[in-house]
Protein backbone atom coordinates (compact mmCIF):
# COMPACT_ATOMS: atom_id res chain seq x y z
CA UNK A 1 0.00 0.00 0.00
CA UNK A 2 1.20 3.82 -0.58
CA UNK A 3 1.11 5.18 3.12
CA UNK A 4 1.75 8.41 4.89
CA UNK A 5 3.67 7.50 8.09
CA UNK A 6 2.59 9.77 11.33
CA UNK A 7 4.56 9.84 14.44
CA UNK A 8 7.00 11.53 16.44
CA UNK A 9 8.54 9.58 19.54
CA UNK A 10 11.08 6.50 20.32
CA UNK A 11 7.27 4.23 20.55
CA UNK A 12 6.58 4.90 17.28
CA UNK A 13 10.27 3.81 15.36
CA UNK A 14 9.67 0.21 15.51
CA UNK A 15 6.28 0.63 13.35
CA UNK A 16 7.75 2.57 10.79
CA UNK A 17 10.60 0.40 10.28
CA UNK A 18 7.84 -2.99 10.27
CA UNK A 19 6.27 -0.78 7.46
CA UNK A 20 9.51 -0.37 5.36
CA UNK A 21 10.04 -4.11 6.46
CA UNK A 22 6.56 -5.30 4.73
CA UNK A 23 6.97 -3.75 1.42
CA UNK A 24 4.44 -1.02 1.83
CA UNK A 25 5.85 2.55 0.10
CA UNK A 26 5.98 4.99 2.04
CA UNK A 27 4.29 8.52 0.44
CA UNK A 28 6.13 10.77 3.36
CA UNK A 29 6.64 10.74 7.09
CA UNK A 30 5.33 13.26 9.25
CA UNK A 31 6.75 14.01 12.56
CA UNK A 32 6.52 17.47 15.04
CA UNK A 33 9.28 19.85 14.56
CA UNK A 34 12.55 19.53 16.47
CA UNK A 35 12.51 21.22 19.96
CA UNK A 36 15.22 22.58 22.04
CA UNK A 37 16.65 19.49 24.17
CA UNK A 38 19.57 18.90 26.18
CA UNK A 39 22.17 21.56 28.18
CA UNK A 40 22.57 23.92 25.39
CA UNK A 41 19.04 23.31 24.22
CA UNK A 42 19.55 23.33 20.69
CA UNK A 43 16.59 22.34 18.02
CA UNK A 44 16.89 18.14 18.39
CA UNK A 45 14.78 16.41 15.75
CA UNK A 46 12.76 13.74 17.00
CA UNK A 47 13.31 9.56 16.73
CA UNK A 48 10.87 9.23 14.01
CA UNK A 49 12.69 12.43 12.11
CA UNK A 50 15.70 10.93 12.74
CA UNK A 51 15.35 7.01 11.46
CA UNK A 52 13.07 8.08 8.26
CA UNK A 53 16.19 10.17 7.24
CA UNK A 54 18.46 7.39 7.85
CA UNK A 55 15.91 5.51 5.47
CA UNK A 56 16.06 8.14 3.05
CA UNK A 57 12.28 8.86 3.16
CA UNK A 58 10.48 12.07 2.51
CA UNK A 59 9.87 14.07 5.94
CA UNK A 60 7.28 16.72 6.94
CA UNK A 61 7.13 18.37 9.82
CA UNK A 62 4.39 21.21 10.02
CA UNK A 63 3.64 22.95 12.76
CA UNK A 64 -0.09 22.38 12.44
CA UNK A 65 -2.31 20.51 10.21
CA UNK A 66 -5.15 23.09 10.61
CA UNK A 67 -4.03 25.30 7.61
CA UNK A 68 -5.52 24.60 3.82
CA UNK A 69 -2.25 24.84 2.43
CA UNK A 70 -0.73 21.51 4.82
CA UNK A 71 -3.98 20.05 4.01
CA UNK A 72 -4.25 20.38 0.26
CA UNK A 73 -0.38 18.87 0.20
CA UNK A 74 -1.10 16.11 2.68
CA UNK A 75 -4.50 15.11 -0.17
CA UNK A 76 -1.76 15.27 -2.41
CA UNK A 77 0.20 12.10 -1.56
CA UNK A 78 -2.96 10.37 -3.04
CA UNK A 79 -2.39 7.73 -0.10
CA UNK A 80 -4.20 4.33 0.33
CA UNK A 81 -3.97 4.91 4.28
CA UNK A 82 -2.09 6.83 7.11
CA UNK A 83 -0.85 4.98 9.95
CA UNK A 84 -0.88 7.15 12.86
CA UNK A 85 1.50 6.35 16.13
CA UNK A 86 1.77 8.85 19.15
CA UNK A 87 1.70 11.64 16.49
CA UNK A 88 1.07 14.73 19.12
CA UNK A 89 -1.10 16.21 16.69
CA UNK A 90 -4.95 16.71 16.22
CA UNK A 91 -5.79 15.31 12.60
CA UNK A 92 -8.84 17.74 11.27
CA UNK A 93 -11.52 16.01 9.20
CA UNK A 94 -10.20 16.68 6.09
CA UNK A 95 -6.84 14.85 7.27
CA UNK A 96 -8.82 12.00 8.34
CA UNK A 97 -11.00 11.92 4.78
CA UNK A 98 -7.87 12.41 2.51
CA UNK A 99 -6.28 8.71 1.76
CA UNK A 100 -8.49 6.14 0.36
CA UNK A 101 -8.87 3.67 3.89
CA UNK A 102 -8.75 6.37 6.01
CA UNK A 103 -6.30 7.30 9.15
CA UNK A 104 -5.29 4.04 11.31
CA UNK A 105 -4.15 4.93 14.95
CA UNK A 106 -2.40 2.46 16.78
CA UNK A 107 -3.54 2.72 20.46
CA UNK A 108 -1.61 1.23 23.36
CA UNK A 109 -4.65 -0.01 25.55
CA UNK A 110 -7.68 -2.00 25.52
CA UNK A 111 -10.16 0.57 24.07
CA UNK A 112 -12.36 1.93 25.50
CA UNK A 113 -10.38 1.78 28.63
CA UNK A 114 -7.89 4.56 28.69
CA UNK A 115 -8.57 6.67 25.79
CA UNK A 116 -5.78 9.62 25.74
CA UNK A 117 -2.50 10.35 26.06
CA UNK A 118 -0.91 8.33 28.55
CA UNK A 119 -2.68 4.95 28.49
CA UNK A 120 1.10 2.67 29.28
CA UNK A 121 1.24 4.74 32.74
CA UNK A 122 -2.03 5.42 34.04
CA UNK A 123 -2.26 0.84 33.44
CA UNK A 124 0.73 0.53 35.55
CA UNK A 125 -0.34 3.04 38.41
CA UNK A 126 -3.97 1.66 38.28
CA UNK A 127 -2.20 -1.68 39.07
CA UNK A 128 -4.25 -3.27 35.33
CA UNK A 129 -3.51 -6.95 35.02
CA UNK A 130 -3.67 -6.31 31.40
CA UNK A 131 -3.00 -4.03 28.64
CA UNK A 132 -2.21 -4.25 24.88
CA UNK A 133 -2.87 -2.39 21.45
CA UNK A 134 -5.61 -1.64 19.17
CA UNK A 135 -5.87 -0.64 15.49
CA UNK A 136 -8.20 2.09 15.37
CA UNK A 137 -10.13 3.72 12.60
CA UNK A 138 -9.64 7.65 13.55
CA UNK A 139 -12.68 9.98 14.17
CA UNK A 140 -12.79 13.28 15.42
CA UNK A 141 -13.57 12.46 18.95
CA UNK A 142 -10.53 11.16 20.97
CA UNK A 143 -9.47 7.91 20.36
CA UNK A 144 -12.97 6.99 20.10
CA UNK A 145 -13.21 5.30 16.37
CA UNK A 146 -14.27 1.70 15.92
CA UNK A 147 -11.48 -0.86 16.35
CA UNK A 148 -10.32 -3.01 13.48
CA UNK A 149 -7.57 -5.25 15.64
CA UNK A 150 -6.87 -5.94 19.17
CA UNK A 151 -4.18 -7.94 21.02
CA UNK A 152 -3.82 -8.26 24.55
CA UNK A 153 -0.85 -8.96 27.02
CA UNK A 154 0.37 -9.29 30.95
CA UNK A 155 1.49 -6.87 32.95
CA UNK A 156 4.45 -8.24 34.69
CA UNK A 157 4.37 -7.97 38.54
CA UNK A 158 7.58 -5.72 38.66
CA UNK A 159 7.19 -4.21 35.10
CA UNK A 160 8.32 -0.56 34.35
CA UNK A 161 6.50 1.93 31.92
CA UNK A 162 9.45 2.12 30.42
CA UNK A 163 9.64 -1.63 29.54
CA UNK A 164 5.85 -1.91 28.56
CA UNK A 165 6.21 0.73 26.06
CA UNK A 166 9.08 -1.48 24.67
CA UNK A 167 6.58 -4.70 24.51
CA UNK A 168 3.59 -2.74 23.22
CA UNK A 169 5.29 -0.84 20.78
CA UNK A 170 6.51 -4.17 19.28
CA UNK A 171 3.47 -5.71 19.47
CA UNK A 172 1.72 -2.77 17.69
CA UNK A 173 4.43 -2.98 14.78
CA UNK A 174 3.28 -6.56 14.14
CA UNK A 175 -0.29 -5.50 14.75
CA UNK A 176 -0.98 -2.74 12.38
CA UNK A 177 1.46 -4.74 9.26
CA UNK A 178 -1.05 -8.03 10.23
CA UNK A 179 -4.24 -5.27 9.76
CA UNK A 180 -3.25 -3.60 6.42
CA UNK A 181 -2.75 -6.81 4.91
CA UNK A 182 -5.90 -7.76 5.54
CA UNK A 183 -7.47 -4.20 5.64
CA UNK A 184 -10.16 -4.22 2.89
CA UNK A 185 -11.95 -7.56 4.33
CA UNK A 186 -11.88 -5.91 8.20
CA UNK A 187 -14.71 -5.11 10.68
CA UNK A 188 -14.41 -2.38 12.17
CA UNK A 189 -16.40 -2.99 16.20
CA UNK A 190 -17.49 -0.19 17.57
CA UNK A 191 -16.20 0.78 21.17
CA UNK A 192 -18.73 -0.17 23.78
CA UNK A 193 -19.81 2.78 25.84
CA UNK A 194 -19.55 0.79 29.21
CA UNK A 195 -15.97 1.33 30.86
CA UNK A 196 -14.83 4.41 29.15
CA UNK A 197 -11.44 5.73 30.78
CA UNK A 198 -9.30 8.34 30.20
CA UNK A 199 -5.32 8.49 30.40
CA UNK A 200 -4.74 12.04 31.40
CA UNK A 201 -1.39 13.48 30.59
CA UNK A 202 1.25 13.10 33.75
CA UNK A 203 0.91 15.97 35.97
CA UNK A 204 4.69 15.92 37.45
CA UNK A 205 2.82 17.41 40.86
CA UNK A 206 1.67 13.77 40.86
CA UNK A 207 5.30 12.29 41.03
CA UNK A 208 6.08 13.54 44.80
CA UNK A 209 5.75 9.65 46.92
CA UNK A 210 3.56 10.00 49.47
CA UNK A 211 4.59 7.16 51.80
CA UNK A 212 1.21 7.54 53.62
CA UNK A 213 -0.67 5.41 51.05
CA UNK A 214 -0.75 1.63 50.85
CA UNK A 215 2.68 -0.34 49.81
CA UNK A 216 0.37 -1.88 46.73
CA UNK A 217 -0.10 2.36 45.65
CA UNK A 218 3.17 3.33 45.85
CA UNK A 219 4.65 0.43 43.91
CA UNK A 220 2.75 1.41 41.02
CA UNK A 221 3.70 5.01 41.08
CA UNK A 222 7.28 4.45 41.08
CA UNK A 223 6.80 1.65 38.08
CA UNK A 224 4.45 3.93 36.40
CA UNK A 225 6.45 6.94 36.26
CA UNK A 226 9.76 5.24 35.38
CA UNK A 227 11.62 6.19 33.41
CA UNK A 228 9.80 9.29 32.79
CA UNK A 229 8.90 11.57 34.64
CA UNK A 230 10.09 9.44 37.91
CA UNK A 231 8.20 9.53 41.06
CA UNK A 232 10.67 10.78 43.51
CA UNK A 233 11.61 11.60 47.21
CA UNK A 234 13.59 13.86 49.00
CA UNK A 235 16.50 11.94 51.06
CA UNK A 236 18.56 14.11 53.01
CA UNK A 237 17.68 17.43 51.25
CA UNK A 238 18.35 15.67 47.83
CA UNK A 239 15.76 15.01 45.24
CA UNK A 240 16.30 11.18 44.47
CA UNK A 241 14.18 9.65 41.71
CA UNK A 242 12.74 6.29 41.96
CA UNK A 243 12.53 4.03 39.38
CA UNK A 244 12.35 0.69 40.13
CA UNK A 245 10.71 -1.02 43.08
CA UNK A 246 8.46 -4.16 44.52
CA UNK A 247 6.38 -4.61 47.27
CA UNK A 248 8.37 -5.77 50.40
CA UNK A 249 6.98 -7.82 53.60
CA UNK A 250 7.21 -5.00 56.66
CA UNK A 251 5.73 -2.51 58.78
CA UNK A 252 6.69 0.92 60.56
CA UNK A 253 5.89 4.64 60.44
CA UNK A 254 5.50 5.73 56.96
CA UNK A 255 8.67 6.52 55.31
CA UNK A 256 10.70 4.82 58.10
CA UNK A 257 13.50 3.39 56.61
CA UNK A 258 13.77 -0.50 57.49
CA UNK A 259 16.42 -1.46 55.60
CA UNK A 260 18.68 -0.69 52.97
CA UNK A 261 15.99 0.95 50.76
CA UNK A 262 13.14 -0.73 52.05
CA UNK A 263 10.55 1.64 53.27
CA UNK A 264 7.63 1.12 54.97
CA UNK A 265 4.19 2.70 54.40
CA UNK A 266 0.59 3.31 55.63
CA UNK A 267 0.05 0.07 54.62
CA UNK A 268 2.68 -2.55 54.86
CA UNK A 269 6.37 -2.03 52.51
CA UNK A 270 8.40 -0.83 49.76
CA UNK A 271 11.76 -2.02 48.28
CA UNK A 272 13.53 -0.03 45.70
CA UNK A 273 15.12 -1.04 43.40
CA UNK A 274 16.66 1.07 41.33
CA UNK A 275 17.23 5.06 41.96
CA UNK A 276 19.02 8.09 39.65
CA UNK A 277 20.62 10.66 42.33
CA UNK A 278 20.63 14.35 40.90
CA UNK A 279 23.02 14.76 38.54
CA UNK A 280 24.07 11.01 37.76
CA UNK A 281 23.02 7.89 36.08
CA UNK A 282 20.29 5.43 36.93
CA UNK A 283 21.95 2.77 39.50
CA UNK A 284 21.12 0.17 41.56
CA UNK A 285 19.92 1.25 45.26
CA UNK A 286 22.14 -1.10 46.87
CA UNK A 287 24.97 0.89 45.06
CA UNK A 288 23.54 4.24 45.44
CA UNK A 289 23.69 3.60 49.34
CA UNK A 290 27.04 3.47 49.45
CA UNK A 291 27.42 7.20 48.49
CA UNK A 292 23.82 8.39 50.28
CA UNK A 293 23.20 9.54 53.83
CA UNK A 294 19.56 7.89 54.46
CA UNK A 295 17.61 9.28 57.09
CA UNK A 296 15.59 7.09 59.77
CA UNK A 297 12.62 8.52 58.09
CA UNK A 298 11.96 9.96 54.52
CA UNK A 299 9.45 12.86 54.26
Amino acid sequence: MRVVFMGTPAFSVPVLDALVAAGHEIAAVYCQPPRPAGRGKKDRPSPVQLRAQALALPVRCPVSLKHAEVQAEFAALQADVAVVVAYGLILPQRVLDAPRFGCLNIHASLLPRWRGAAPIHRAIIAGDAQTGVCIMQMEAGLDTGPVLLRAALDIEAEETTGALHDRLSALGARLVVQALTGLPQLQPVVQPEAGVTYAAKIDKAEARVDWSRPAVQVDRLIRGLSPFPGAWCDVAGERVKLLGSRVAVGAGVPGQVLEGFTIACGQGAVEVTLVQRQGKKAMAAAEALRGLSMPAVLI
